[in-house]
């Protein structure tokens, strides 16, 4: 078997970048960025969301410091404001809208303001003058004390109170004294007493750098001039006013007027770079089936008391997507929706030197296609993943450790354990059993009995072949590798006569379908026609059916395999994430390989659904449960009443692949394979099998460091006369640590590193 070339060669097989404009089109179907729609149809965008939370929990200081950033007077927005944002409450779809306006009006009562920053806030240096009475001119008053502009309010009324009471004649005694108190905390200069006329006009153009007016003062001024209903500005007069109805238009205008004069006063244009101003449009997903109280939660009397605002405030259901989240413990693992993750693994293909630190996070999805079933825009965080592996590979940035393994374990299952022979009596066949590569590994009895059936039951031949279908270099994104591999498939298909393959797994059924012109069904279709064999038999107590990710968006095999089990006689139970909802078990994509952590937690996603037994009709799903400690079951081994037993190690899996092959070609073929057999005698301790299958260390590799040390006879001993001897094979080191025993040796511990060690001379 030859061994992977590790990158850092010259050798680039192509070159796959990624375009930004194709990134940014799935980017853009992650709608987890996008307002609550009652945020988007708010013109000031209030985040409604942090606001009634904070409400909620009775933090009426923090709730008036976000109402603050739209809202200079909030008292007086909350008294006029038009709420369209309560029109578009999700909430309101099946019960009562939540009243926000009302719990805006309670916050700005009870809240305690915060304090400004006062002389030592630093000053811009140009100056703003603003002549007018009416609500545009106190909220633009407002604007632009917050962006610590020096601001001089010209009024004809003789004091504050009077000119508040002009600007705000519909608010209620109690509010106007505590607007008035907040209006003289803020910096706000006031010139009264003064006639709004050309005199003062050219008065206050020459004392200061920008000039606003209202629209009734800018009417007076200019009888001739068109007043826009928005805003109107004058680039010579440096000018700017506004026309606006209703208390949020009103405020919105000054939200608008108050950039204006920003940019007015930086010589920019400022009809430009203004950014997204008012209302937008949301495609924001909301699962409404966690609101509970949907019913409107009356005051007692003119406004919410305190409890009834927080109470009211409780009912915000909280407006956010996180299907995918919910559902995918990748993307819960990172903690990252899959627009933002995305994203960073785009960049992470744009290094060319240097660090790639989105290496883990991109090699540890399982590629399994959950995310574009549970996300309502069917964003495919496999797609993502699946390109930027391949781009990575094919600009040779790509580490070969993370996968090596898995793709050392492919090339053995289409080298020394590879089988593919037409059933006696036959040159060439109608069909052939293709039970992929882990159901080898992991139920030989399975597929040998397997085999056995169909050969007697199917008429026309049934030839068999033993091998790996590509599907592991396709996750590692080695499209070099997938395509040798399918290749030789379709040399031994042709040359069995290009039958019907009948594939043992799904995701070997999927990826022949993906190259291969051949009809590939399911063997549990295969089963439906003929009938249960002899010995078939069902679980004895209800079980929960694993739907396999290799079979996601396939129907027809998912609805074949509860037939199947129904004719058994198995009792399944309704789990969630089920279908083509169903999760992967954590070995799909690689990620078992690649980041165990990730795929402990992917597994355990799947078990959490249910405490009973686990039927799966991929083996690779019946592993990774049965290593959990889970009873789990292939329907196969029910269909044919075998038993797989503990979950083998990944020297078992090898033995078993060459096992099965060399036990079939003797029984059916009738040939004497050669079996090659040690000279001496080979004991683990628990330790030393425990290590090597955390380490990915097989039985092969250390008996290589053996023969090298009985060639050599080269090792140190160390503190418990233990003999410890080393060996590069492939790109790797193997030590072991070993004592010598009768006719042999006993493994006590083995490691392995990527680092070359060079013996010196002298």
């Amino acid at each position: 078997m030859s061994q992977i070339q590790e990158r850092g060669s010259t050798h680039v097989y192509k070159v796959n970048k990624i375009s930004k404009e194709e990134m940014e089109s799935m980017v853009a179907r992650c709608v987890y960025e996008q307002p609550p729609f009652c945020s988007a149809a708010c013109p000031l965008k209030l985040d409604v969301r942090a606001f009634m939370k904070a409400a909620a929990d009775g933090d009426f200081k923090k709730a008036l410091q976000i109402y603050e950033k739209i809202a200079p007077f909030p008292l007086i927005l909350a008294a006029g404001c038009e709420a369209p944002c309560e029109e578009r409450c999700r909430l309101g779809e099946i019960g009562d809208a939540v009243s926000v306006r009302a719990v805006e009006d309670a916050v700005a009562r009870f809240g305690e303001q915060s304090r400004s920053g006062g002389v030592f806030r630093m000053k811009k240096r140009k100056s703003v003058a603003i002549l007018g009475t009416d609500l545009f001119t106190l909220f633009l008053a407002g604007e632009l004390e917050k962006k610590a502009y020096p601001i001089t309010v010209f009024c004809e009324q003789g004091d504050c109170e009077s000119f508040l009471r002009a600007c705000v004649p519909f608010l209620s005694d109690a509010a106007f004294a505590l607007e008035l108190k907040r209006l003289g905390g803020k910096d706000i200069q006031f010139e009264f007493d003064r006639r709004i006329d050309a005199a003062l006009y050219e008065e206050t153009k020459a004392r200061f750098d920008v000039l606003c007016t209202s629209a009734a003062a800018a009417r007076e001024l200019f009888p001739d001039a068109v007043i826009l209903p928005e805003l109107m500005f004058c680039e010579e007069q440096r000018l700017v006013c506004g026309d606006c109805e209703g208390v949020l238009d009103t405020a919105f205008g000054a939200k608008k007027a108050a950039l204006t004069v920003d940019r007015l006063a930086q010589s920019l244009d400022p009809r430009n770079m203004r950014g997204q101003e008012g209302a937008c449009e949301s495609n924001l997903y909301t699962d409404l089936s966690g609101a509970k109280e949907l019913r409107h939660i009356p005051p007692a009397g003119d406004g919410y008391t305190k409890e009834e605002a927080i109470r009211e405030a409780g009912r915000c259901i909280q407006c956010h997507c996180e299907e995918c989240l919910k559902s995918c413990a990748y993307l819960k693992h990172y903690k990252k929706h899959p627009g933002l993750l995305s994203r960073e693994i785009y960049n992470n293909t744009q290094i060319i030197m240097g660090d790639h630190p989105l290496n883990k996070a991109m090699n540890a999805c399982a590629l399994c296609g959950q995310c574009s079933v549970v996300c309502p825009n069917g964003f495919d965080m496999a797609q993502v993943c699946a390109a930027a592996r391949r781009n990575m590979v094919s600009t040779d940035k790509m580490p070969l450790a993370p996968h090596e393994f898995a793709l050392m374990d492919m090339l053995f299952s289409n080298s020394e354990a590879f089988l593919c022979r037409p059933q006696p009596g036959f040159e060439k066949c109608r069909y052939v059993f293709f039970p992929g590569c882990q159901a080898a590994a992991i139920a030989p009895a399975t597929v040998r009995a397997a085999y056995l059936d169909l050969c007697e039951r199917l008429e026309g031949g049934v030839a068999l072949l033993l091998g790996c279908c590509g599907a592991i270099a396709d996750w590692a994104g080695r499209t070099e590798m997938e395509e040798q591999t399918h290749e030789l498939l379709a040399r031994e298909l042709a040359r069995l006569g290009d039958p019907v393959v009948i594939a043992g797994c799904p995701s070997c059924a999927k990826e022949l379908k993906g190259f291969s012109p051949l009809e590939v069904r399911g063997i549990w279709d295969v089963l439906l026609e003929l009938g249960l064999p002899e010995g078939a038999h069902a679980l004895e107590r209800p079980a929960a059916l694993h739907d396999s990710c290799g079979a996601r968006g396939d129907a027809k095999t998912q609805q074949a395999i509860r037939t199947l089990a129904a004719r058994l006689g198995c009792t399944l139970e309704d789990t969630p994430y089920s279908g083509d909802r169903s999760p992967c078990c954590g070995y799909g994509g690689l990620t078992a390989y690649a980041n165990r952590e990730v795929a402990a937690e992917l597994t355990e996603k799947c078990l959490e659904r249910s405490d009973a037994p686990y039927i799966s009709y991929c083996m690779a799903c019946r592993d990774r449960f049965a290593r959990q400690g889970r009873e789990s079951r292939h329907i196969l081994e029910l269909c044919y009443g075998t038993d797989a037993g503990s979950p083998p190690d990944i020297s078992e899996k090898r033995r078993n692949r060459l096992s099965l092959k060399n036990e079939l070609l003797q029984e059916v073929w009738m040939e004497v394979p050669m079996v090659k057999k040690l000279e001496y005698s080979l004991a683990f301790t628990d330790e030393a099998r425990k290590m090597m299958d955390d380490r990915m260390i097989l039985v092969e590799d250390v008996i290589a460091v053996l023969e090298d040390f009985r060639a050599s006879g080269e090792a140190i001993e160390d503190e418990d006369a233990l003999l410890v001897a080393r060996r590069r094979v492939g790109n790797a080191t193997f030590w072991v640590k070993f004592s010598r025993a009768k006719d042999g040796f006993l493994v006590h511990r083995a490691w392995s590193h990527r680092m070359r060690v060079e013996k010196r001379e002298g």
